[in-house]
């Protein structure tokens, strides 16, 4: 089982990743520019890194994991549009901020002091509006040899079945998130075994974590955002009934791993193909995808 990982994030999208030592994978450091934007400012050279991963689906040389700007899959509307300056530097939805969250006042767009993004900055109180990424934290739950999915009673994916998973709160960890939304959603106690997958969604802003977990006890029922909830053995899974690709990509691995043998972790990122609806949710690739 994957010893450490690490992921930290700068402004200038530098992604760098901690394994456990492992005999034929290892990883380099390399520089390349950093990404410009339409304010005239010297850029330095940062570093990116080159990982040689465990495993993956198809054999491949060392991917350099860079951040680059990509058209968005669907177009917002002009009220919520950024200015170009904004949408240029990211590869995902970044929202127009037109006023101040704390004080109320107008915003500006200006590239801070010290960093190299727009930032909405209020003309009151000078605050900056950040806008981070949502972490979804959810259990994979098994129970004689089968594993417990609810049905959405909610928009988006309404009908639609998923793992119990959620967005995590403040002042909880990941796994407490996990257990507290399996509980809302499946009125099911659990246990958390161990970490399953991470996927990084970056278009809409959102990474998964996912937990391998057992019941406590063999009771569930579906939660006020659930309207059915079920268990399900591997060849019974509805694969093409799932609510979204962050759930179509963790069953898949969760089977191949049950297959093999052997669980393990996951790392990936799921990029949605250009021109595709949201609700494709087998319109996808799974970049970087790394395991121990």
């Amino acid at each position: 089982m994957l010893k450490a990982l690490q992921i930290f994030g700068s402004s200038s999208g530098l992604v760098a990743f901690r394994w456990k030592p492992h005999a034929t994978s290892g990883f380099i450091l390399v520089s390349t520019n950093s990404l410009s934007c339409s304010a005239p400012r010297k850029r330095t050279r940062r570093p990116y890194l080159v990982l040689s991963p465990f495993s993956t689906r198809k054999a491949s040389s060392s991917r350099a994991l860079r951040v680059h700007s990509t058209g968005s899959e669907s177009k917002m509307d002009a009220s919520s549009s950024p200015p170009p300056s904004v949408a240029v530097q990211s590869a995902g939805i970044v929202r127009k901020i037109n006023f101040c969250q704390w004080c109320g006042g107008a915003t500006k767009y200006e590239i801070p002091d010290g960093e190299e993004k727009m930032r909405a900055i209020c003309t009151l109180c000078g605050k900056i509006a950040y806008q981070n990424p949502k972490m979804v934290v959810g259990c994979l739950i098994e129970h004689d040899n089968k594993v417990l999915l609810c049905r959405r009673n909610i928009q988006p994916s309404y009908g639609l079945w998923t793992l119990p998973a959620g967005y995590l709160e403040i002042g909880e960890s990941a796994a407490e998130g996990a257990i507290r939304e399996t509980w809302e959603e499946a009125s099911a106690e659990v246990e958390v075994v161990s970490p399953f997958a991470q996927l990084d969604i970056p278009l809409i802003g959102q990474t998964y974590i996912i937990f391998l977990s057992r019941l406590k006890k063999p009771h569930f029922s579906p939660g006020p955002e659930s309207s059915e909830c079920r268990l399900f053995s591997l060849d019974e899974i509805p694969f093409d009934s799932l609510a979204f690709s962050s759930m179509l990509v963790t069953l898949n691995l969760y089977t191949e791993d049950v297959k093999a043998g052997r669980p393990k972790f996951h790392y990936g990122t799921i990029n949605k193909r250009p021109g595709t609806s949201p609700s494709d949710i087998h319109a996808y690739t799974l970049d970087y995808h790394l395991q121990s």
